[in-house]
């Protein structure tokens, strides 16, 4: 399970879509061939069939979009500082794919903090690396390994402290795994609202990067209070902290939600205010 929380913690998730550049050149597709046409080959060489036309692409052949993270800090004095934040901003245009990684793996090399994923053994970490790797970025201080699990981070060891991956956590990759809306939804967090990972794909072809953006920090918040549940089912948070921690966020998503540009983080939390109450009543006829 979570054996600590560290100081810091980056709850993220990234968005990525078939980028045709690497299309064309894995499948050696000439410039001529449009871009429509080059992903189209992309889907079929990746399974596509008449009931799933938009098989899950390998991640090298994506381009990253968007990273979102929810930031906790504990100050050491009883305080805690909580942020959302996302590349690009809400709101904002899209930046270069090296631009972004750059900005989120810099950041993360320098800060150190324990990262917090759901799939992001098998998905999100991967797709980061791969693609640093084709803008040949050099990102040492992210990459760097101690020679001992105890001497500093490592984002690559399994089950390291450093990286928690929820999704192997609860599930194992057994029969019992749940989606991050599956296991979401249940305990009360939202899940998915009205958009899924496959819809990124025709916001990104229609210039919406404030949807994905937006998307994006949702699936983040929610990864972060289904680390919080976890941490406090593995005695890290009192029942009293727990509490505590889920008002801090309701009180970022406040704050927030009533800034411009901050008009979706309000739905989540009225989401999950809703789905808090559903849960909280089931629990209380039960009881």
């Amino acid at each position: 399970m979570i054996k600590l929380v560290h100081k810091e913690v980056w709850a993220f998730d990234a968005e990525w879509v078939p980028d045709p550049l690497s299309g064309r050149l894995a499948y050696s597709l000439g410039e001529e061939v449009p871009d429509e046409e080059v992903v189209a080959a992309m889907w079929r060489h990746g399974g596509a069939t008449a009931d799933n036309p938009r098989p899950y692409l390998k991640t090298v052949l994506c381009r990253v979009v968007s990273v979102a993270f929810v930031r906790r800090r504990d100050c050491g004095d009883g305080r805690i500082e909580l942020d959302l934040r996302s590349i690009p901003a809400t709101g904002g245009v899209a930046i270069p794919e090296g631009e972004l990684l750059t900005l989120f793996l810099g950041a993360l090399g320098k800060r150190k903090p324990q990262l917090v994923g759901f799939n992001s053994s098998s998905a999100d970490l991967p797709i980061l690396m791969q693609r640093s790797m084709v803008h040949a970025l050099r990102h040492k201080e992210f990459c760097e390994r101690p020679e001992k699990p105890w001497l500093g981070a490592d984002y690559f060891a399994r089950y390291s402290d450093w990286h928690l991956d929820l999704r192997e956590i609860v599930g194992s990759w057994g029969k019992s795994s749940p989606s991050l809306h599956e296991i979401a939804t249940v305990c009360g967090i939202p899940g998915k609202m009205g958009t899924a990972g496959e819809d990124v794909v025709e916001m990104w072809r229609s210039g919406d990067v404030r949807s994905i953006v937006e998307y994006n920090e949702f699936d983040a918040l929610t990864t972060y209070l289904v680390w919080l549940r976890l941490a406090h089912l593995c005695g890290h948070f009192s029942d009293q902290q727990f509490t505590a921690e889920q008002l801090f966020l309701e009180t970022l998503l406040e704050d927030r939600g009533g800034q411009e540009g901050g008009a979706h983080l309000l739905r989540y939390l009225e989401q999950w205010r809703r789905l808090r109450a559903l849960r909280d009543g089931e629990a209380v006829v039960g009881s």
